[in-house]
């Protein structure tokens, strides 16, 4: 997934990238290996692209393993990266210098910050709950034409009070082009909320967005550690990504539906086939044939059984 988001956002040599919420860095080691295989091929290019990766860690550990990440994904001195807290500065403390090409990202969900935190944001778009405040700090820290893929609960999607707002000035000011809608799993064994990448740029107001629900592969009822989520799974969506059309796993929303459902961006599949049910009476011989055969079973093992304990006697 993490891979997928950044291939489709494409950060370009000489962009500015960051992940505000970074981890152990797992979307800035994707990004790194896209840029330099898509576009650096002198000392100088790699230069650009090492001055080009962005990173905040809140906690301790993960930072440090973010910072040894960056080392073996060839950033020799990742100064990029810092320990602190990207929600602990004022929103209106944010200028021209601090904005960024692309944005990539799963920041924390199910979270409350401490208190105090949401102070550093308008009063409108004050709450405590962790997504919401990264995604009001996303918009903000976007260029103008600047990119981000942004992995978000579905309760973000079907919010209301300030997460309300939120969408409404998400959809205001950038173009929410695409949601893919994640099945559940994903994230197992740390949580098993189902989770979607919103896909936007900033600039221009949003008028339709494409949805497409991610199914899982053939076999499959859920992901594990057993049975990972791959990157060739999106090989689909890839190919559907530059030719959209509606198909039984995506399908079209106009802004419009969005604003009269009030920002609702919990939208169901309306393309997923019906299911479908046989006939009552096909069903009901179908049981009664299957009843008769268990009956026949049974009866041939109490046969054995009496043989076999007529032979001990």
């Amino acid at each position: 997934m993490t891979q997928f988001a950044v291939d489709m956002v494409n950060p370009r040599l000489g962009e500015l990238v960051l992940d505000p919420a970074c981890g152990t860095g797992g979307f800035l080691a994707c990004t790194i290996e896209h840029i330099r295989k898509h576009e650096v091929q002198t000392p100088e290019q790699e230069a650009i692209l090492q001055a080009s990766i962005r990173g905040v860690e809140k906690k301790p550990l993960p930072h440090l393993l973010c910072m040894t990440n960056m080392i073996v994904h060839g950033i020799e001195v990742p100064t990029g990266v810092r320990h602190d807290n990207t929600l602990g500065r004022p929103l209106r403390d944010i200028t021209a210098r601090d904005r960024v090409d692309c944005i990539v990202t799963n920041p924390p969900f199910g979270g409350m910050e401490e208190d105090g935190i949401e102070n550093n944001f308008p009063a409108d778009f004050r709450t405590r709950e962790t997504a919401d405040l990264f995604l009001i700090f996303i918009i903000e820290t976007l260029k103008d034409g600047g990119r981000a893929a942004v992995v978000l609960p579905d309760g973000t999607l079907f919010g209301e009070g300030v997460k309300t707002r939120i969408k409404e000035r998400l959809l205001a000011e950038c173009n929410l082009h695409t949601i893919i809608r994640l099945p559940k799993g994903v994230f197992a064994p740390y949580t098993t909320i189902q989770t979607n990448v919103l896909f936007f740029t900033k600039g221009t107001p949003t008028k339709d967005i494409w949805y497409y629900e991610h199914p899982y592969p053939a076999g499959y009822k859920s992901y594990s550690k057993t049975k990972p989520m791959r990157i060739d799974e999106f090989n689909v969506e890839k190919a559907w990504w530059t030719n959209r059309q509606e198909s039984e796993q995506s399908w079209k929303v106009p802004i419009a539906d969005i604003k009269a459902r009030g920002y609702n961006l919990d939208i169901k599949n309306p393309n997923a086939p019906e299911l479908t049910h046989e006939d009552p009476d096909v069903l009901l011989a179908k049981y009664v044939e299957a009843k008769a055969a268990a009956a026949e079973i049974r009866e041939q093992l109490r046969k054995a059984l009496s043989e076999a304990l007529a032979g001990r006697a």
